[in-house]
């Protein structure tokens, strides 16, 4: 049985770590290939599988093996093949799905900037228009549609699954109306609409992504009557008066872009407005080594970075605003409890 070690002495977790790259192109492939979804809940054989992905056994089972490595599916003593807890998160039919971010991370682009971080460590600033001759989601959304439609789906699938932990957070009791900035499709409003039927709320994201919104959001839906879709770029203008703003995993970018959107919210916010900003730290986290490599990630292709409490803390107060509680929304997100001074 082939199975994960742990606690590999150094010179061996070394030569791991620079075949890092097998590892991601390893569960790329499984997840392009429909490898967890062909696989069902008893064992199967090599043979079975390659038939039902389409593959030649002899290579299927060499990626196998590969990934079982990793704790990635587990090889029987018969040879057939098995689901572990993280090759379910490959299916696309898991209520916890990870497959598009998996795929996500592993975009054709990003083997093309990853050799070039030693570059913008070196200057301070992405590489990714060095390489590609345009800005970031320019190039993604007029030269890659497949990648950009693995990007959407990605959000999408992160924030149902965090939009459930940030309403299970927040106390909103005798809160009236709560706006969700940058909240993409809205899935965040929709659950704390749900939870708090007696609550109105906006959603304000670039026009192209809030003319996909949730379907609750939508007309005919069944939050339509309680619900604002207001398209628009944070960093321009928010147009939008609430008791409660979220801004959840959009201060990543440069640190203009980001003054420029707090500026907005506490031009826009009443006095005593709360404002709760939810992000992914690097520090104080269960989750760095995904939060770590994520920030290195912003660094090539946006410029952008990832934030230390201490750093996302000096960006709230230069904007004004007053810092209350830090909690933790679940093992990758940290909520930061704000309010507007008088």
């Amino acid at each position: 049985m082939t199975t994960a070690e742990q606690a590999p002495p150094p010179p061996m977790r070394l030569r791991e770590l620079v075949f890092g790259a097998a590892c991601a192109a390893a569960v790329r492939a499984a997840a392009r290939l429909g490898v967890a979804d062909a696989l069902e809940e008893t064992p199967m054989s090599v043979e079975d599988l390659a038939a039902a992905v389409k593959t030649q056994p002899q290579t299927l089972r060499r990626l196998l093996r590969a990934l079982s490595c990793q704790g990635v599916f587990v090889e029987q003593p018969d040879g057939a093949f098995a689901h572990t807890e993280m090759s379910r998160l490959l299916r696309e039919d898991d209520p916890h799905s990870l497959r598009y971010i998996a795929l996500w991370c592993t975009e054709p682009w990003t083997w093309n900037v990853w050799p070039k971080l030693d570059e913008a460590v070196r200057s301070g600033r992405n590489v990714f228009e060095d390489v590609y001759e345009r800005e970031f989601f320019e190039y993604l959304n007029e030269e890659a549609p497949e990648s950009a439609y693995v990007f959407n789906r990605a959000m999408t699938t992160s924030s149902e699954q965090s939009a459930r932990d940030v309403a299970a957070l927040l106390d909103l009791g005798g809160v009236s109306s709560v706006a969700d900035i940058g909240g993409g499709q809205g899935q965040v409003v929709a659950s704390l609409l749900e939870k708090h039927p007696g609550m109105h709320g906006t959603l304000l994201d670039l026009p192209g992504v809030v003319e996909n919104a949730d379907a609750r959001l939508r007309e005919g839906g069944s939050l339509a009557d309680r619900v604002r879709i207001v398209p628009g770029d944070c960093r321009e203008d928010i147009p939008v008066q609430a008791d409660v703003y979220i801004i959840k995993n959009i201060l990543e970018w440069d640190d203009d872009s980001t003054r420029r959107a707090l500026a907005n919210v506490r031009k826009a916010a009443r006095p005593g407005a709360r404002v709760v900003v939810i992000e992914n730290l690097v520090d104080d986290t269960p989750s760095m080594k995904f939060t770590t490599s994520m920030d290195l990630l912003l660094l090539l292709n946006v410029g952008g970075a990832k934030h230390t409490r201490r750093s996302m803390a000096d960006r709230l107060t230069a904007a004004g605003l007053v810092i209350g509680e830090v909690r933790p929304v679940n093992a990758y997100l940290h909520a930061f409890e704000c309010t507007v001074p008088a």
